[in-house]
């Protein structure tokens, strides 16, 4: 993986766009820690790329909640114990929105 800091982007941002356009991905640093990612794109792959993005993210979040989950040793659950909160959650909710 290629770095450049947030220093090198806003001051010499043609030379980042260069080794853009080499290595394809960058990982942008402030203070020495990740900060972001540039990835090429284009115009008929934007979309696709943004939905990558999109479902890494998604598989990101749900990876935390099942390990939050294991955390609070609620993971084995059954669906019948799952779906009795959901139902006492929407009852407390309909009587919030009642008062």
């Amino acid at each position: 993986m290629h770095f450049v800091t947030v220093r090198e982007l806003r001051t010499q941002p043609g030379e980042v766009w260069k080794k853009l356009a080499e290595h394809h991905k960058l990982v942008v640093t402030r203070n020495g820690k990740p900060f972001a990612i540039l990835t090429e794109t284009s115009p008929t792959a934007l979309e696709g790329d943004l939905q990558d993005l999109r479902s890494a993210r998604f598989g990101q979040a749900l990876q935390a909640v099942r390990a939050d989950a294991k955390g609070q040793g609620i993971d084995k659950m059954t669906l019948e114990e799952i779906n009795a909160v959901i139902m006492d959650i929407r009852e407390v909710r309909r009587h919030e929105a009642c008062d």
